[in-house]
């Protein structure tokens, strides 16, 4: 699933090209990518007819467009979403299931080959959509308190990386991220965060922070098509990854094979002697 910096990088390339564009028509091919508007797919194409798009933003994992009425059209990638801006004419891509047609005569198109993703309106969520009210601050918001965020982590009975991953306590980590971020600040997934000084907060934290700016810098993690931004191009960050999908390699840092263990049904990629487990296990 795109995290953060795959998010932003979406939400810069809509800025690029689509800011201050108007709305002239919209098709909706599979009801189910706006499953979340529950007024239907009739409601949502008749409602956007028209409208312009005045702002981009995003929170965490979410993107949404600002509206000319204060509405917002929100949308979540899921798994494999892609938001393309193509020109008139263009040829429509296989998962093609919504089209917004400017008028230019280029069209924003929603990609999205597994339908896990989906947009919807969002009422009067110009400035922050009230279905995201649950998701806390990203480190790159200004709301965002690292402070809090460390106290909040002190008083979780979990484990590091489960803490990490919860959008309520800080939003737009997943699992790459947290890999890399622990990486850098030599913490075990396992490591309870009642059991964390304030210090290892922070220096997590301030890795989380780091890691994603130099992902977007190269303009995110592509393992496969499904991630691109809005021109079609892919992120090359994978190729400065430390953990993630190295299980067997060496740790760049002291040279001891990486350790794959199952995780949230995931996985999890720690250098066993960097990042040593917690003797007490984890909750």
């Amino acid at each position: 699933m795109p995290e953060l910096p795959e998010v932003e990088v979406v939400r810069q390339g809509l800025e690029r090209h689509v800011l201050d564009s108007k709305i002239v028509d919209v098709d909706v091919f599979t009801p189910r990518s706006v499953r979340r508007h529950v007024a239907g797919a009739t409601d949502f194409a008749q409602r956007l007819r028209g409208r312009t798009l005045t702002a981009t933003r995003r929170r965490g994992k979410f993107l949404w467009l600002a509206l000319d009425d204060e509405d917002a059209l929100l949308a979540h990638l899921g798994m494999s979403g892609q938001l393309l801006v193509q020109p008139a004419g263009a040829p429509d891509e296989l998962h093609l299931r919504i089209r917004f047609r400017l008028v230019d005569g280029r069209e924003l198109r929603f990609v999205d080959q597994r339908t896990f993703g989906s947009m919807a309106i969002s009422d009067g969520g110009a400035d922050l959509p009230s279905e995201l009210s649950h998701v806390a601050p990203d480190p790159f918001e200004a709301a965002y308190d690292a402070d809090a965020v460390v106290e909040a982590l002190r008083g979780r009975r979990t484990n590091v990386k489960r803490a990490l991953l919860d959008q309520s306590l800080v939003s737009g980590i997943g699992n790459i991220y947290a890999d890399e971020a622990l990486w850098e600040a030599r913490l075990h997934y396992a490591r309870p965060t009642d059991t964390l000084r304030r210090t290892e907060g922070h220096r997590v934290l301030a890795a989380v922070r780091g890691v994603m700016t130099a992902a977007l810098a190269d303009g995110g993690t592509s393992f496969d098509a499904l991630y691109v931004d809005v021109d079609g191009a892919s992120g090359y960050f994978a190729r400065s990854l430390e953990v993630y999908g190295r299980a067997g390699e060496p740790c760049a840092r002291c040279g001891t094979p990486i350790r794959r263990d199952r995780f949230m049904n995931r996985s999890s990629f720690t250098c066993p002697h960097c990042q040593p487990r917690p003797r007490r296990p984890h909750w």
